[in-house]
Parts: structure tokens; C-alpha cells; sequence
């Protein structure tokens, strides 16, 4: 970027210094208007280090995920919370999404003032404030949203706040295992749950919901999807449902990013009589990884009929790019990108590409025994070889693993086209 444009450009609001070079930009850059400043990664136009998506695998993975479900006639709810990005959200409900699954009420509340109309909160909603907050957005008619609860004693808290404000919300009856998460873990408190359920007219309850991630082998992960279809099944034919029947469909939802194809098989068989709305609600898939996501896609394309004979997968579409700023001994650089940058839980960030500012014309591939073996806040250890071709000022591209915790690390990441011209920019609401 020559003075001139980043003048203007910061002068505009686009540009802030002390935001990682990217600032509050939803005024100053209307969606889809990126490419006028017309940025290039590889000119250095954007500050590293830097979060950079790749929009023909991001619209590649929209398209799989929905072919995907449309194939077991389901619906889709990516799960908000792994990029807290609307104008990803509104991409993913564009493409066909039924709704964003979110998990706190704030990202609900950020999720509703950038559009998203209908809302599975994935999660138990939990105290004063919480609930008036879904309470004021249940004021719009146009939103729909359903929540969790597990205990009699959640249901009189949510009966008692929105009977005073004579508004109805909708639950879903979660299901747990023993040893897992939240959810009733029996038939005991499953009953006491409904029959707290049924004192309460502000409460209507809409369907069954589970978390089947806390599982690890697909026989136990099958054996609690089947005892939700049948939990689902019992409380249609009790007339459990009657209430959110008359309003619209029963809602059956379940599916992290790791069994949703399992979770399709089971939930896909599903059969109560009346309407009925199985979603699912992956939400890594937008931008997959090359660690944790990539290692349970694989297993999904071999056991999975429809994911197999689909002939594509999904594509890593999100990486870190960052400068090396110094190499101290022959068998070590430290690259400009650390804990505050990237994810560490599953798996440190992995180098993939090199470029060299000037000089090259194209990135090109790291050697293979490159390997970050440490980071701290903001440096990376790297660790090379004597003699490699690495110089101070050269831009490494970093696969990572889960995108979940790397994305609530920034505030702005820059989406490039296959010429690594900035076409857009994506602001995160964490």
C-alpha cells in the first residue's frame, strides 16, 4: 500500500495501528468492498502477524457441508461460537443454513443485531441478566430461539422470569451420559424435568438436543444417539410436544465437528408422526484444519457413504502468516507469532510456505523438518537446520489445529483471493 492509500485509508477508520494493522471497520468498508483498498498479503500491505482466510475454500466448504446434509434431507446449524463472525454467519445462512447454534446469551444478543433470526443456544441458560437479554429479543416476532435445560430446578428459574414477563421459551430436553457433560443422565431426572416442564405455561418444550463429543468410540456414540430418537420418540407419543407442535416443527439436534456424519445416520432416522426438524450443528467445517478436524474428517470419508461418493473433502481455509525477526543460532529462527496469535491446546502451528518479500514470485513450500517445537506470547521457536535457505524479514505461512481458538484471538482477520489480494475483511464479536 503506497502512502497515499494508507493515509486515506486510516483517516478513514479502516486502519488501526494498535489493532494488529486492522481496525473497526463495518462503516468504513461495506461488506464486499475489501478489494478497494486493493491490499496484497504478499506486497506487505497487512500487518503480520495476521489471521488470513482463503475465500475459494471457504466457498467450498459452505458448499460441501450443505450438500452434505441436503443428501440426509436435514438441516444445518453451524455452531457460531468457533468464528463469532457474522458476515460468516451471513454466508452460511445465505448458502442454505437453517440457523447459528451460539452458546452464551451475549453471543445470542450479537448474533440477533447482525441478522440471525433463528438461534439454537447450545447450552443452559443460566441468571437474571442472561435471561433478560433473550427476553428483550424475544420482543421481535421474527426471532425464534431455543435453549437447554437438564434440571426441575432450571426450569421453575425459567418459568418463574418469563411467566412475569408473559413470554414463552423454548427448551430442549438435553440428554447427557454419565461421565460426560451437561444433560439428564436418567430416567429419574429426565421426569423430574417434564414434570417441572408442565407447571410452567411460560415453557414449551420443542424437542430433545445431545453433545455427542464427550463420547470417543462410535459404539457409544450410536447407543446415546439412539436412546435421544427413542427419548423423542416417547415424548411425541405422550403429547410432551403438543404445545411447540402447534406453533411449528419438533426440533432433534445434536452433531460437533468430529461425528456429524454418525449423528446424520442415526438422527436421520428419526420418526415422530408430525413435523420434525433434525439439525445439525458443526461448526469448524467453514475453515477445517490440518490437526485435530482433519484427522476425524478423514475417518468421516471412509465410513461415511455420502461423504465418500462426494468425491472432494473439506479445505484448511484459514492460516497464520508471520515474519521471521531473528535467527540466533544456525539450528533456530523466532518467528513474530505466538500464544496471543494461534492455538496451542491441540497442537502447535505448523509451517507450510515460505515467501520472500521481494524476491520471490510466489510463496513457496517449507522444508519438511521445520517445526515449531515452542511458543510464549508473541514468539515461536522454529526449528531448522544449518544451512537452510531462511533469512530475518521472510513471511512463513502456519497451518493450525481447532479454529475455535484461534479465531477468538483476533479481531479482524483478512480474507485473499488466489492471488492474495485482500477481498474482504471479517470482524469477530468474542
Amino acid at each position: 500500500m503506497n502512502d497515499t492509500n494508507y493515509q486515506g485509508a486510516y483517516e478513514a477508520g479502516i486502519i488501526d495501528p494498535l489493532n494488529k494493522g486492522l481496525g473497526p471497520l463495518p462503516q468504513a468498508l461495506p461488506p464486499g468492498q475489501a478489494g478497494t483498498v486493493r491490499w496484497n498479503l504478499l506486497n506487505e500491505d497487512i500487518s503480520l502477524p495476521a489471521a488470513v482466510l482463503y475465500e475459494e475454500k471457504i466457498a467450498h466448504n459452505l458448499k460441501w457441508m450443505q450438500e452434505f446434509v441436503g443428501q440426509y434431507q436435514l438441516k444445518l446449524a453451524p455452531h457460531g461460537k468457533t468464528t463469532m463472525a457474522p458476515k460468516l454467519f451471513a454466508r452460511q445462512l445465505d448458502t442454505g443454513a437453517w440457523g447459528i447454534t451460539l452458546a452464551t446469551a451475549h453471543q445470542t444478543l450479537a448474533g440477533y443485531h447482525h441478522g440471525v433470526r433463528r438461534v439454537i443456544m447450545a447450552n443452559q441458560l443460566v441468571g437474571k441478566r442472561n435471561m433478560a437479554i433473550i427476553s428483550e429479543l424475544l420482543a421481535d416476532p421474527s426471532f425464534e430461539f431455543f435453549c437447554l435445560v437438564d434440571s426441575a430446578a432450571l426450569v421453575d428459574q425459567l418459568g418463574r422470569f418469563f411467566a412475569e414477563r408473559k413470554q414463552t421459551l423454548n427448551v430442549l430436553l438435553e440428554l447427557g451420559p454419565t461421565g460426560g457433560r451437561t444433560g439428564v443422565r436418567d430416567e429419574a431426572q429426565q421426569q423430574a424435568v417434564l414434570e417441572a416442564i408442565s407447571r410452567w405455561d411460560s415453557i414449551a418444550l420443542a424437542g430433545v438436543e445431545v453433545y455427542e463429543g464427550v463420547l470417543k468410540e462410535e459404539v457409544d456414540i450410536r447407543r446415546f444417539l439412539q436412546r435421544a430418537v427413542a427419548c423423542l420418540q416417547d415424548l411425541a407419543a405422550q403429547g410432551q410436544l403438543a404445545r411447540r407442535l402447534a406453533r411449528g416443527p419438533a426440533v432433534l439436534t445434536g452433531a460437533g465437528s468430529a461425528w456429524y456424519d454418525v449423528v446424520a445416520e442415526e438422527f436421520g432416522q428419526a420418526d415422530i408422526g408430525a413435523a420434525l426438524d433434525v439439525v445439525l450443528r458443526p461448526g469448524c467445517y467453514l475453515t477445517h484444519d490440518v490437526g485435530i478436524y482433519r484427522a476425524a474428517q478423514a475417518q468421516i470419508q471412509v465410513r461415511n457413504p455420502v461423504a465418500h461418493s462426494m468425491r472432494s473433502q473439506l479445505q484448511p481455509a484459514l492460516q497464520l502468516w508471520a515474519y521471521v525477526q531473528s535467527i540466533p543460532e544456525s539450528d533456530k529462527a523466532i518467528i513474530a507469532l505466538g500464544k496471543r496469535d494461534a492455538a496451542f491446546d491441540a497442537g502447535l502451528p505448523m509451517p507450510v510456505s515460505r515467501f520472500r518479500p521481494g524476491r520471490d514470485t510466489g510463496p513457496q513450500a517449507t522444508p519438511a523438518h521445520w517445526e515449531v517445537t515452542g511458543m510464549m506470547d508473541q514468539h515461536a521457536y522454529l526449528k531448522i537446520a544449518a544451512g537452510d535457505d531462511i533469512e530475518v524479514g521472510d513471511m512463513i505461512a502456519f497451518d493450525i489445529s481447532h479454529p475455535c481458538l484461534t479465531f477468538d484471538k483476533w479481531r479482524h482477520l483478512v480474507v485473499v483471493d488466489g492471488r492474495f489480494d485482500v477481498t474482504d475483511i471479517v470482524q469477530t464479536f468474542f
